[in-house]
């Protein structure tokens, strides 16, 4: 019995000192494993895709540590904060991102504090006595001496179709003479038409967000819970990609980056319209 106890003893030394040595290579299982399953805080996504921490996750490394961004222990990291396991970004694709991102000559980093990402939160609200999803759009920006984060925009189904401007000869419009009555065919827009917005400029875009803090202060809305949160990051030059927290048995869990997109001229817009119209 002492025996086997001494064994299992060695064995769970030597395991131990050859982790933190490094000697397991990148993208073997047990790398893979015991990478991305500490891996459970967004800041430390952030801390892992610079490499300013250790294998381990018990030491910070800060500029002067010999350790602090390197590239081959950058290369260790980021080769395992992929979801490997449900969203099909190709090996070929991970391989181009990992290696812009590393180049020697202008290496490319994360700021938690800059712009170029922004959270993603689903919830659930009462509105009216019915449960109904709401989409908040939250970004940092400096507060004080510190930051903060902010509500910057909301996606609220109840509100998409309030307003519905016209356009072609459907469209309302007020007479460029209409100084010289005294506006007052103004009447055309807010007591004969269903459709005031038809008179603003072609800029004119709603804010649902104001509209939504109305009906907060209202009464008529009425916080419940949080159901998902993602992040979207246009840090990386030409790059989009989107971090989600994945919670399933195995090592391949965590904050993972699960949608990798090499961006062309124009992709960018069409990505957030995606996101901010996709519900």
């Amino acid at each position: 019995m002492r025996k086997l106890t001494l064994v299992l003893v060695l064995l769970i030394t030597s395991l131990s000192m050859a982790y933190s040595q490094g000697l397991y290579s990148p993208g073997s299982p047990k790398d893979d494993g015991r990478f991305a399953a500490s891996t459970k805080q967004v800041n430390q996504f952030f801390r892992r895709f610079n490499a300013e921490e250790s294998q381990d996750g018990q030491k910070r490394y800060y500029s002067g540590d010999a350790l602090y961004r390197d590239r081959e222990l950058r290369g260790q990291f980021i080769s395992i904060l992929f979801d490997n396991e449900t969203s099909g970004i190709s090996t070929n694709l991970k391989s181009e991102f990992m290696k812009e991102v590393l180049a020697e000559n202008l290496p490319q980093f994360l700021n938690f504090h800059r712009e170029g990402w922004f959270a993603e939160v689903s919830s659930i609200f009462m509105y009216k006595g019915k449960r109904e999803n709401v989409t908040l759009f939250l970004k940092i920006q400096p507060e004080g001496l510190g930051y903060e984060w902010v509500i910057d925009k909301v996606v609220f189904e109840p509100f998409k179709n309030v307003f519905k401007k016209p356009s072609g000869s459907e469209k309302g419009f007020l007479h460029p003479l209409s100084h010289e009555l005294g506006f007052m065919n103004l009447r055309r827009a807010f007591q004969d038409s269903d459709t005031p917005e038809a008179f603003t400029p072609k800029e004119y875009e709603p804010d649902y967000l104001t509209l939504f803090l109305y009906e907060m202060k209202k009464g008529n809305i009425r916080f419940e819970t949080i159901s998902d949160v993602k992040f979207h990051f246009f840090q990386i030059n030409n790059w989009y990609f989107e971090l989600n927290q994945f919670n399933r048995p195995g090592f391949n869990t965590g904050w993972l980056i699960g949608n990798l997109v090499k961006l062309n001229s124009g992709d960018k817009e069409t990505i957030l319209k995606y996101i901010y119209d996709q519900k």
